[in-house]
């Protein structure tokens, strides 16, 4: 019985730790039914263990990452895969080391397949030398398609990669997530994931709870499960807590474990972040766990939650904003009812792991198959 061929595709990324968007991605693809079609074969790229060592300078990072480099070199000539297919960094130091594999895997004959999982690659790389964009445009040029995370986000490789070659494909996920328990009071359970930083929303999240009518605020709890990314955000929003009186629940990374749970037990979702988002995985789970989502339109979370039928959209940096939404919802629970199950039904129609999977499949196909005459 003759064994069905299946190209193989070296699958670079993070695994975490640190939890991060690009590494549960990672971890996510490594374990899907992408190995049904393809032998995947991990790169594993990840020199930071933790979030405080990311962007700082050692010799043992520069070690690691020159021993990424061989690794890559022998398993490129030894197994000669059909297709690299490498997340590239937003930053011009990260896309740096990006662009070496990018280059080794084509001088040694294999097509590469960038990922961008984020939304300012543009607006970093133009905000640069013109060599350095012209070396962004050479090694651009060397790839054979890249992958956004939506429809919005295609203008960003636009002139720099033929449009064909823009494929997208939204983050995806199946959660187990456990069944609602029944409430036993009338508190109104707001939930944030994500890191505990300015850029994520933090600080506008917990202003907004302050400027809470009284009412409200007297019978909502505050959930923030993530890692605080500095020590002044920290004690600043402490500070706001204790000062405030404000009902806060912090659970710190190393509890991450509880995330469905907590997703569960959750009556709304809010995460409105000032800094450029991608396609946020904690938006997909919130939806997967059927709650209503208030956010900020940043990268393409719009494509994910529409104002007024999922959640609401409010301004960046607007605590105001977001306080006039949690308090319409954390009034009308028939709405949070009928928006959380609006995001329940989105998530069934396009962000479960078959719908990525099958789209990521599609993608890579394509890649694989053109005529190598027109790449």
């Amino acid at each position: 019985m003759s064994v069905a061929y299946k190209p193989t595709v070296f699958l670079f990324g993070k695994l975490p730790p640190p939890y991060m968007g690009p590494s549960i991605a990672t971890e996510l693809l490594l374990r899907s039914a992408l190995n049904d079609e393809f032998k995947l074969i991990h790169i594993d790229t990840r020199i930071n263990s933790s979030l405080s060592t990311m962007g700082k300078f050692s010799l043992k990072k520069l070690i690691g990452q020159f021993k990424v480099y061989v690794n890559l070199i022998s398993k490129l000539i030894r197994l000669k895969p059909a297709l690299a297919w490498i997340p590239i960094s937003q930053s011009k130091g990260g896309f740096a080391k990006d662009a070496i594999l990018i280059l080794l895997c084509r001088f040694l004959g294999t097509r590469v397949l960038i990922h961008l999982r984020g939304s300012e690659f543009r607006d970093r790389m133009e905000n640069g030398s013109s060599l350095n964009l012209k070396f962004v445009r050479f090694v651009l040029g060397k790839t054979s398609g890249v992958i956004v995370l939506g429809e919005r986000l295609k203008s960003i490789f636009l002139g720099w990669i033929p449009e064909d070659r823009i494929y997208v494909c939204p983050n995806g996920g199946d959660f187990s997530i456990p069944e609602k328990p029944l409430s036993t009071d009338d508190t109104i359970r707001l939930l944030y994931i994500g890191n505990l930083q300015p850029g994520k929303g933090v600080d506008d999240l917990l202003q907004a709870f302050c400027l809470l009518p009284e009412p409200i605020k007297s019978r909502t709890e505050l959930t923030l499960l993530g890692a605080w990314r500095d020590t002044e955000t920290r004690q600043r929003c402490t500070e706001l807590i204790q000062t405030k009186g404000l009902r806060v629940l912090v659970y710190g990374q190393h509890e991450s474990g509880r995330k469905f749970e907590l997703l569960s037990k959750a009556d709304l979702f809010v995460f409105p972040p000032r800094d450029p988002e991608g396609h946020p995985w904690v938006i997909v789970e919130a939806m997967a766990a059927g709650l209503p989502v208030i956010t900020t339109d940043r990268g393409a979370i719009a494509e994910s939650v529409e104002d007024g039928y999922n959640g609401y959209i409010v301004p960046l940096n607007s605590p105001v904003e977001l306080a006039g939404g949690i308090a319409e919802l954390s009034q009308n629970p028939e709405k949070r009812k009928r928006m959380g199950a609006a995001s329940r039904k989105r998530y069934l129609e396009r962000f479960t792991e078959q719908a990525m999977v099958t789209q990521l499949s599609r993608i890579i196909h394509t890649v694989i198959e053109r005529p190598k005459c027109n790449n």
